[in-house]
């Protein structure tokens, strides 16, 4: 790899401006307008990209959000671990980050556990409803799951899985890490810019509009949101630990909730769920083995694309150049129609995943990219066998690094409550086809399709990138073009995930969607607009609108001595944190 820029990049403790400077903005850094401190949202969205790189030799927590990163470096420097500061954080988050994840979401995790030098993964996703199937499915008239709907419920996965991952590798109780969550949840926190929501519309959602807004009136930046309801449930979970929420009260809630609302869930869905320890799926890029999780979510797809791209000389061609962009999306497309056909849980499905993230499968699938011309018509390979998200990374002193993510799916989920909870429910159930022939069909106690994926990189067995891009179906997208920035061109942990992205959207789903043409690229600022007209010349079909896609953070890891560089993406209101 090319010398790094990080060692010269290297921050203080926090990032820069944790925010603050790049989005009050002078005209009104302290005025009052319409009862909220002023912002200009146009600069917001086209904010700084020039952050430091946060060096340290102790610990460090990158998260979506401040409040969020201080309360794991707060337990970090009370004695816990990396997995204690990661479920702190994680906690934090459902409070100050509520429509992204919470308690009534999933989650999925690796770690790198120093003392047996190993990386472990952990599947804490929900399974179906048992009384809910694809006959019953078809004879309402679906064609698809609905979103906002009882229907699109799987058993909520993440307090689970904070449980399996305290009770193996965690030093702290479960009181511990809830404590800040708690504090916040009953005596507010003033709402970061980014995570600001409008009101929400309380005939349409009427259990989500009295917990987040309560009085009609969505939360602008500055503003200060309490949730006792949530404070009152971290309180039951602090004190019973996880067995309230699949045996006792908690479960009998939401049970309740459900029967009421012509949901499926039962206290069996409940008392049978379990979190799964899985072995990570690997690949080497370039000399790096990158590790992602197996189906039932989407990080072979990013391996996929790796290996793909490992047949063409990256490093060579200009960062986000038509030439670049060009066979990294050719890449995507294939892999993504591999990605609707084969990826499903594995205990349902026979899964063909050593041979689709093999080398060898990679290099057939690398020859039908054409270098000058956009496919216009792709196939998944044949093969024997049958939107909002939080990330965060954190390691420690020990040399202890996870990996996490953790999300509720759309945006506040299946925009439902139960009563006197305070956090919504997960839609995750939505991804399950309703196709009869497809891997991914709706079946009853299976684990839907997942778009969340942590990733990590070791080197010669050894722990050196701990990362992770949100963004729903994006996420193999940017987990591919973030280490496409580190390794082939070179750039810090920080610069890395700064770096302009494009997504390419219309590709085949597992939840039925059939690809037609060559599916649609769109771009983010700075992306030269000679490169868009090239791209187009080349065949590709680009998105008028401009966006901004995904959010990352990562820690890269070095030794003798022993140092950590974390990077925090300027598209959320996060920050790295280290001391």
């Amino acid at each position: 790899m090319k010398r790094r820029s990080f060692l010269k990049l290297a921050g203080g403790a926090c990032t820069s401006a944790l925010l603050g400077r790049d989005s009050s903005l002078a005209r009104g850094a302290g005025t009052n307008v319409a009862g909220s401190v002023f912002i200009d949202r146009k600069m917001l969205r086209n904010r700084n990209q020039n952050r430091s790189t946060v060096v340290c030799q102790n610990g460090i927590v990158c998260s979506s959000q401040p409040l969020a990163s201080m309360a794991g470096i707060d337990i970090l420097k009370a004695g816990g671990n990396a997995i204690d500061a990661a479920i702190c954080a994680n906690a934090m988050l459902s409070v100050v980050e509520p429509m992204s994840c919470g308690p009534g979401g999933d989650l999925f995790a690796i770690a790198w556990v120093e003392k047996d030098k190993k990386l472990y993964g952990l599947n804490a996703s929900g399974r179906s409803p048992y009384d809910w199937n694809l006959p019953d499915a078809l004879a309402l008239g679906l064609k698809r799951i609905p979103a906002y709907s009882p229907l699109s419920w799987s058993v909520p996965g993440c307090v689970s899985g904070w449980e399996a991952l305290r009770q193996r590798f965690g030093s702290f109780s479960m009181a511990r890490l809830l404590e800040a969550a708690i504090y916040y949840a009953r005596e507010g926190f003033a709402v970061s810019p980014i995570i600001a929501w409008p009101p929400i519309d309380a005939r349409r959602f009427p259990t989500l509009a009295p917990t987040f807004s309560p009085d009609g009136r969505g939360r602008r930046f500055g503003d200060i949101f309490k949730n006792p309801d949530m404070a009152s449930f971290f309180e039951t979970i602090a004190k019973d630990g996880a067995a309230a929420f699949y045996q006792g009260e908690v479960a009998e809630r939401i049970v309740k909730f459900s029967k009421a609302r012509g949901g499926r869930f039962s206290m069996r869905d409940f008392r049978n769920h379990t979190a799964t320890w899985v072995e990570p799926a690997t690949s080497n890029y370039r000399g790096y083995d990158v590790w992602e999780l197996p189906p039932n979510g989407q990080g072979i797809a990013a391996l996929q694309i790796l290996n793909m791209l490992e047949n063409f000389d990256i490093s060579s061609l200009k960062p986000n150049s038509a030439e670049h962009l060009h066979l990294f999306i050719e890449a995507k497309k294939l892999a993504f129609e591999d990605r609707a056909i084969y990826y499903a849980d594995m205990d349902f499905a026979d899964v063909p995943l050593k041979r689709l993230i093999s080398k060898e499968y990679g290099n057939q699938r690398a020859r039908l990219i054409n270098p000058k011309r956009a496919a216009q018509k792709v196939a998944a390979g044949r093969l024997t066998g049958p939107s909002d998200t939080i990330y965060l990374t954190a390691a420690d002193k020990q040399g202890n690094m996870i990996s996490l993510i953790q999300s509720t799916y759309h945006g506040w989920g299946s925009h439902l409550v139960p009563d006197g909870l305070g956090f919504c429910l997960q839609n995750r159930g939505e991804l399950f086809s309703l196709n009869p022939n497809d891997m991914n069909k709706l079946e009853p106690h299976k684990r839907p399709f997942h778009t969340i994926i942590p990733g990590f990189v070791t080197q010669g067995g050894r722990p050196l990138f701990s990362f992770g891009v949100m963004g729903g179906d994006f996420q193999p997208q940017g987990h591919a073009q973030v280490l496409m920035n580190l390794i082939d061109f070179g750039m810090s942990v920080q610069q890395a995930g700064e770096q302009p992205r494009v997504q390419h959207s219309g590709s085949s789903t597992p939840t039925g969607y059939k690809m037609v043409g060559p599916g649609t690229v769109a771009f983010e600022r700075h992306i030269d607009e000679s490169v868009k007209r090239k791209l187009a010349d080349m065949g590709h079909k680009l998105r008028d609108s401009v966006g901004a896609f995904g959010g990352y953070q990562g820690i890269w890891r070095k030794t003798n001595p022993r140092r950590y560089f974390g990077g925090s993406d300027p598209r959320k209101d996060g920050c790295a944190i280290g001391y």
